[in-house]
């Protein structure tokens, strides 16, 4: 029987009609969603844009339960008002007062606590940021996540961030998406590999609603998968709608004035004077890498340090918070008790948002202590356990170096850097694309979070040189280096390696066969059975040309009966019906033949005579032969990355 693999929406189907299904609602939808094939743009386009729709308003969610803790905490009661990007969409209008210190220490410290108890009590793998989670399922855990856990990771999240823990949204937003987008996947039951896509369209639509971003969520949510130069295409059409209904939906509850604006607020006419300015932007390329090394190792260092501190885990947030707001208090003190030292708590946005507008206002030396200090905040208030993003906090140490960086080419070279906001554009895009390793998505998501696409050369130069240098460190542990490496696509690539090979390269032409004539009695088959060790025999006609096969297993019905012996012969133990492989089929076709006959060896015949026979291939020959490949894949790979 010719092999037939079933399609996947039959796959779906036969799950899709189980009769656990008793859920009246659930029925209807299932039998709704089973009138598209599941690789059909209808069927996909109505997942997607379900997934969007519940990131946005998980997004609006976030963005309201974070503003009212921290209006409550932070400016009512510590009298802290954190400076936000233009086009933040704040709901309570600013207050001023003097900050109260102690007040402030209080109040992340409860808050760390809060989060810590919330997280730990009720979903663990909530902690950290949870992009990484998100990355982990998708790879290892085939796209299942906790329903609770979002839940979880939103509230905890808003309550470290609005109580002044340096954090971002990123995390947070992301893992409701993918949270949802893997609940979807599990309620219609649909298979692995679709609930791995609708996660990923999920993580792609909550960073596209909550950055204004919806391209660069696209294709964040293929490209933050893996380590090296890879992308998971198959997500990004799910994820470009999934992403440009979030972000509608997100949009279309801001202020009018806000609608559909760059994140920090409307563009700013940059422009690049001359090539030769690429080179001071190579030049901060450099320190960016050597920042996010600092960054990468002072954030899992911090890690590590927390999971020896021998206290119960609900408590190690509060410390955290607290040593955070220690430091955030220090730098405002140290600095005259200027309200932009204090960006190293919170997301930061106010001091990067000065850094990008018109005149510079921001001096370096500070520009410069945010920078690293935001590097020890953010790894205190999350390698604790607290729970918030990292791409926020990176955008701004990112844009404040790049911002020093500017300034200080401006003054060596006024006349070639007439511009130095753009450098903290750049830095920002820069610093994450090293850090996370997702150059396309970074470079796309700065440019339209502020709105700088006349920066997208320097920006493509930066990040590829960051890339590049920076690719022994990532800050998503869960990413593996490519789909080879990835067990989501463990069988795809197990295919993907047979294709490359062919049934000429791995069968041996050597190998002696006997042939059994038609003619030959059942005696004279008994006896050459005994004298080989051959498993299958061809049966061939006068010509010499091949009309069937048989296997011991097809003599062995015949032995017990030695009646009949001189009466039968091949051709009535023979099948006549011969699957066959020809000398340039690859080894996926020949790999299908023997998974669909449960044989271990297939004739190889000539592709002009297929009555000639030239040898037989056997199932251990191909399995040889991909391991051979896989090898030979994995040192290349080893190889180059320099080890």
């Amino acid at each position: 029987m010719w092999y037939a693999p079933r399609s996947q929406a039959a796959r779906c189907r036969s799950v899709l009609d189980s009769p656990e299904q008793t859920s009246v609602s659930l029925n209807y939808l299932a039998s709704a969603i089973r009138q598209f094939d599941l690789e059909s743009t209808g069927k996909w386009f109505i997942l997607s844009a379900l997934i969007g729709l519940v990131a946005g308003i998980g997004g609006i969610a976030f963005h309201l339960v974070g503003q009212v803790v921290q209006h409550y905490t932070l400016v009512e009661m510590a009298h802290l008002q954190p400076g936000e990007a233009e086009a933040e969409g704040a709901i309570f209008p600013h207050s001023e007062g003097d900050l109260r210190p102690w007040v402030l220490l209080a109040v992340m410290a409860a808050g760390g606590l809060a989060s810590g108890v919330l997280v730990y009590s009720l979903a663990p793998e909530a902690e950290g940021h949870g992009t990484d989670a998100a990355i982990d399922a998708f790879h290892n855990k085939r796209g299942e996540i906790r329903a609770r856990t979002p839940l979880v990771k939103t509230l905890a999240s808003a309550i470290t961030l609005g109580t002044g823990g340096s954090a971002g949204r990123e995390g947070p937003i992301a893992q409701i998406g993918a949270g949802f987008g893997s609940f979807l996947g599990g309620l219609l039951r649909l298979p692995p590999r679709d609930r791995r896509l609708l996660l990923a369209a999920g993580m792609g639509a909550g960073v596209g609603a909550i950055f204004r971003a919806p391209l660069a969520g696209a294709v964040f949510a293929g490209e933050i998968l893996y380590r090296d130069a890879d992308l998971e295409s198959d997500a990004i059409v799910p994820a470009a709608i999934s992403s440009t209904v979030a972000y509608s939906v997100f949009c279309l509850w801001l202020p009018p004035s806000l609608r559909f604006t760059p994140l920090f607020g409307k563009p700013i006419a940059y422009e690049i004077g001359s090539p030769l300015e690429l080179l001071p932007y190579g030049a901060m390329a450099i320190v960016l890498v050597l920042a996010g090394v600092l960054y990468i190792r002072t954030f899992y260092g911090m890690h590590a340090l927390f999971k020896r501190i021998p206290l119960p885990p609900h408590v190690k947030p509060m410390i955290g918070a607290t040593l955070t707001g220690l430091v955030g208090l220090g730098i405002y003190q140290v600095f005259g008790n200027n309200p932009d030292a204090l960006s190293v708590l919170g997301s930061g946005y106010g001091t990067l948002q000065k850094s990008l507008g018109t005149s510079v206002s921001v001096a370096v030396p500070l520009l410069v202590t945010v920078a690293l200090l935001k590097i020890l905040t953010t790894s205190l208030t999350i390698s604790s356990g607290g729970s918030g993003g990292v791409f926020g906090p990176s955008m701004v140490i990112g844009g404040c170096l790049g911002s020093a960086m500017g300034q200080i080419f401006h003054e060596w070279w006024p006349e070639l850097v007439r511009q130095p906001q753009a450098f903290a554009v750049v830095g920002m895009a820069g610093f994450f694309s090293g850090c996370a390793r997702a150059p396309l998505s970074t470079v796309l998501m700065v440019s339209e979070m502020t709105g700088g696409y006349a920066l997208l050369l320097p920006t493509l130069w930066v990040s590829t040189l960051t890339f590049l240098l920076g690719r022994r460190w990532t800050l998503y542990e869960k990413q593996v280096p490519t789909r080879l490496d990835s067990p989501a696509h463990r069988g795809d690539f197990f295919v993907d390696v047979l294709e490359g090979i062919s049934v000429e390269d791995v069968y041996r032409k050597d190998r002696h066969l006997r042939l059994i004539h038609e003619g030959t009695t059942l005696e004279g088959i008994v006896h050459a059975l005994a004298e080989s060790t051959q498993r299958y025999f061809p049966v061939v006609d006068d010509a010499g040309s091949m009309i069937g096969i048989f296997s011991s297993e097809d003599v062995r019905g015949y032995l017990y009966d030695d009646t009949i012996w001189k009466i039968a012969n091949a051709r009535d133990v023979m099948k006549s019906r011969v699957v066959t492989v020809l000398p340039d089929d690859d080894l996926n076709t020949a790999l299908g033949k023997f998974t669909s006959l449960n044989v271990d060896e297939l004739p190889v015949v000539d592709p002009e005579d297929q009555g000639k026979l030239l040898g037989v291939l056997r199932r251990k020959e191909v399995i040889a032969a991909y391991n051979r490949r896989r090898l030979d894949h994995e040192k290349q790979r080893l190889a180059s990355r320099g080890r």
